[in-house]
This record gives C-alpha cells, structure tokens and sequence, in this order.
C-alpha cells in the first residue's frame, strides 16, 4: 500500500510536469514565429496533428483499437482548435511572457464570470479580484511611451484565452483524461485541416521549426494537457487556480533566458496586479463554498 507521502510527491512532480507544459508553449511557438520560417497556420497544423497522431497511436497501442467517437467533444474540439490557432497568430508580434499573462488572466477572469452566469454567488471579494484583475490587465494593454503591445495581437490572444476557458470547463465533466484528450486532438485536426484549405496555400516550415511544433504538439500539449486534467481532480479549485498563475511568471523567466525579453516595470507592475486580484476572487469562491 502507498504511503501518503509516496501519492503527494507523485502529484507534486505531474503538477510540475504540466506547468512547464503550460508555460513552455508560448516560448516554443514564439520562437518558432521569430525565425521567420513558419507562419501561425503552418505550426498550429504540425502543432495539432503531431499531438492527434501521438494520441491516436498511443491509444491504439494502449486499447489495440482505433476508436474515436463521433458524436462527442466537437464542442471542445473546436475550443482547441480556436485556441491553438489564434494563440499563434498572436505571437507573431507578441513575447512570450506578456502572452502567457494575457492569456492566463483571460482564462481565470472568464471562469470566473461563467462561475457568476450559472448563478454562483457574487461576494465582496470576489468582486474587489475581478476589477483587481481587469485594471491590471488594462493597464498591461493600454499603450505608452516606453512600452506598448498590438491591440490586434492582444485581441486574438483574448480570444485564445477564453477559447482556453471553455475548453477547461466542458474538460471537467470527463471521467477519462486519456480518451478526451485524444478525441479532442482528432477532432481538432479537422477543423485545422478546414481553415488552412480555405486560407493557406502552402505549408511553410524548416527542420527548426518542424521539431519547434512536433515538440509543442506531442510533449508540452498532448502529453501536458493529458496529465494537467488527470491532476485537476486531485486538488482543491484553490490550489489548481493559484497553480496556474505561475505560468506566466514561469515563462516570463524562460523568455528572458531564451528570447531575451526584457523584464520592464510596467511587466512587474500589472503581473502582480493580475496574480494579487484573481488570487483574491479565487479564494472568495473557496470560501463560499465552504
């Protein structure tokens, strides 16, 4: 029998696992859109299929089948697709960092608002995090001399956000991380192969770029996603939420270390704004439910 030592130090390492997923992918893609040999459609569809082929052949070594339902998670499978696609286009003119603090806002903000549509208490805290939250976030984006973003680029990484948030919500409701997973990356790749039939005309790529998407594909999106929603169960909604609001600080480090982005104060400033007001409406909503 495991001790429970054994099961908490298991945990910490996955949830370890899935947060350097979660924070690497902006850093691989914005690498990948850089180097000027790949365009965000091309790398969403290496990004997408390499994980739905990964899966799919990991699924028919693992069952000896090839099962795919096609009756279920079209809905999340588009919120993927939506995702993936507009957070490539955005880093085209995006760091790495600054994205993943919009896109993690995004997702907690838009969890959050849901949480209040499906009639969830409104509390003093909980409001006090959210305009917390929406100010720092405002003044991430809002434009100044010495420091300013691409309002079109920070609209498709807003989008991605929420596309984010609504594919972890219809995720809750899955009893097999594994299955929904696959099925959701197969079923991806079908939307993905639609929009570059109507807007792409060739596949651009090198070898840098192919193994940059193979690797964000299969590693840090397949694999992470899979082990972040076999681990989501396992904590509590504070301990998950709060989880998450390392990413960004996660990959603001990396970008430094392999982008050299810069670390401004305007950067400092609005992460703790974000991180402080969703912490605070994060853990309002622990506590009425308590």
């Amino acid at each position: 029998m495991k001790s429970d030592n054994n099961i908490d130090l298991k945990l910490t390492l996955l949830v370890i696992i899935a947060l350097f997923s979660l924070s690497t992918n902006p850093v691989l893609c914005r690498m990948a859109m850089i180097s000027g040999k790949t365009d965000p459609v091309s790398f969403t569809i290496l990004r997408i299929l390499s994980g739905a082929v990964f899966l799919f052949l990991l699924n028919y070594f693992k069952h000896k089948n090839f099962a795919l339902n096609p009756k279920t998670s079209w809905l999340s499978a588009f919120m993927l697709f939506l995702y993936a696609i507009t957070f490539s286009y955005s880093y085209v003119d995006m760091p790495a960092g600054i994205g993943t603090l919009i896109l993690f806002a995004v997702v907690q903000l838009s969890m959050i608002l849901m949480a209040l549509f499906y009639k969830e208490k409104l509390t003093p805290r909980k409001t006090i995090g959210m305009i917390l939250a929406f100010c720092g976030l405002v003044y991430l984006l809002y434009p100044k001399e010495d420091f300013s973003l691409s309002f079109y680029h920070s609209f498709l990484m807003i989008i991605s956000g929420i596309a984010w948030a609504f594919y972890t919500i219809l995720g809750k409701k899955s009893k097999d991380a594994f299955l929904n997973t696959k099925d959701n990356f197969l079923k991806a790749s079908v939307f993905t192969i639609i929009f570059a039939l109507i807007f792409v005309q060739n596949i651009t790529f090198d070898s840098y770029t192919l193994f940059l998407a193979i690797f964000s594909g299969v590693v840090t999106s397949a694999l992470g996603y899979i082990i972040w929603y076999a681990v989501l169960p396992k904590m509590q909604i504070l301990t998950a939420g709060i989880i998450q609001l390392f990413a960004p600080v996660i990959s603001i480090i990396i970008g430094m270390i392999f982008l050299n982005e810069s670390f401004t104060i305007t950067l400092f400033l609005s992460t703790s704004t974000i991180i402080l007001g969703i912490f605070i409406a994060i853990f309002s909503n622990k506590k009425s439910k308590n």
